[in-house]
């Protein structure tokens, strides 16, 4: 795969079914094996821990809010590049939310950059977060919305998740949900973690793979 690169004359002329092609379904998955070990790292962290380590980590936080806020500029300056490209008129906003840069685009008529099941959307993160690896050498976790395309996405999967515990704990019986990509899942197993009774469990190779709920025993 090319760098993602806007500088060469060749390679900008990219049209949105190509960058979906670009987008490998592998790195999307590592991220989302990257979330989940970090997430019981993070656990780990806050149970233990004395006076120096609280201070090594307030360094760290400071570092790490640093290079987050870096991420968020370069993602910003690549995006509206791309807009430019493609002649699309956007805003660009910027926040780093649960340690990682948050980039949305805002404005009207840009559907496209989401496309069908949002793939396209997935496929522009990825690009994204490999034009900021390009230059800070770090792996991004940086997320990327269109439109308040991801939140909506977020509040349907999360009344999804929350009506298919109820249905679990009812029935006994395990449900399985169709098939999502990472991000959906990701915030069906956040929904499902936090409900007593039920669990979560991905199935399945991508592109079907998908959660199964069950009771807890």
């Amino acid at each position: 795969m090319q760098n993602p690169t806007l500088d060469s004359e060749p390679d900008v002329e990219l049209e949105l079914e190509d960058a979906v092609a670009a987008a490998p379904e592998a790195a999307v998955d590592e991220a989302e094996a990257v979330d989940a070990d970090e997430a019981t790292d993070e656990a780990d962290d806050d149970a233990d821990g004395d006076a120096d380590d609280e201070a090594t980590d307030d360094g760290d936080e400071r570092d790490s809010s640093s290079l987050l806020v870096q991420e968020g500029d370069i993602a910003a300056d690549y995006l509206e590049r791309l807009l430019d490209i493609v002649d699309y008129d956007g805003d660009i906003d910027l926040d780093v939310e649960n340690d990682r840069a948050v980039v949305a685009i805002v404005g009207t008529g840009l559907q496209s950059l989401v496309g069908p099941q949002g793939k396209t959307l997935d496929a522009l993160q990825e690009l994204t977060r490999l034009a900021v690896h390009q230059k800070t050498g770090v792996r991004s976790r940086l997320m990327l919305d269109v439109s308040g395309h991801r939140q909506a996405r977020r509040n349907e999967l999360g009344a999804l998740a929350a009506e298919t515990a109820r249905e679990v704990l009812a029935s006994g019986e395990s449900i399985r949900l169709t098939p999502m990509n990472p991000f959906e899942r990701k915030v069906v197993h956040d929904v499902i973690g936090s409900i007593d009774g039920v669990r979560s469990d991905s199935d399945g190779e991508e592109p079907n793979r998908c959660v199964v709920v069950l009771l807890d025993q």
